[in-house]
């Protein structure tokens, strides 16, 4: 396989993978009965389904969700935008669980989370829920917009690691190990305000 294809492949490869798709659901009292209830959404051929019903969606993107939320003063921005999505028939948001280095990141180096925006990103979560919303959440960006797979590479230089462009992301160890374990740290994330795990 050529080079590019084998570069677009792993672009697309890692899409998928950040791609987690939550669906929260209103009322506290039912988070319990919810999530032993109700699955992922799943495909069915070329469909989207929830318990093998269809699912049809309408949505939004809102990477800034995140950032907002992990300040009290600003979280209202994001329960209005859920408030509008439900209020227009929106079913599903798309938003950042990334924030790699700089200002208000929500991982400042490998392996170590500003938990005020982790508490953020459960707060997001949390309304998505509240107001019926499904979430995507985004795990890195291709951009270097804040950091992004740049960050990931940039990480590994300063750790003594010879790599010649960001595409290295791809296939550089120490890089995928960081990116894995970014992952697995949103995914075994205890939501501080529903009590329940990013992957379940």
């Amino acid at each position: 396989m050529p080079a590019g294809t084998r570069r677009l492949f792993s672009y697309f490869y890692l899409i998928f993978l950040a791609l987690l798709v939550i669906f929260q659901h209103g009322n506290d009292h039912l988070v319990k009965a919810y999530y032993s209830n109700h699955g992922f959404v799943q495909t069915n051929g070329s469909r989207f389904s929830v318990n093998g019903k269809p699912l049809f969606l309408n949505g939004f993107n809102a990477y800034w969700m995140m950032y907002f939320a992990a300040d009290p003063s600003t979280r209202v921005k994001v329960t209005a935008a859920f408030e509008q999505a439900n209020k227009y028939g929106m079913n599903i948001a798309r938003t950042w669980a990334f924030g790699d280095g700089g200002y208000r990141a929500l991982q400042n180096s490998p392996g170590s989370y500003n938990e005020d925006a982790f508490k953020g990103l459960d707060f997001v979560v949390s309304e998505a829920r509240k107001y019926g919303v499904y979430v995507i959440l985004s795990l890195v960006n291709n951009f270097k917009d804040y950091g992004g797979r740049a960050k990931y590479v940039e990480w590994a230089r300063e750790r003594g690691q010879s790599l010649k462009d960001d595409d290295e992301f791809y296939t550089n160890s120490l890089v995928k190990q960081y990116y894995k374990n970014h992952v697995k740290a949103v995914l075994t994330r205890i939501n501080t305000i529903t009590g329940v795990a990013y992957k379940d």
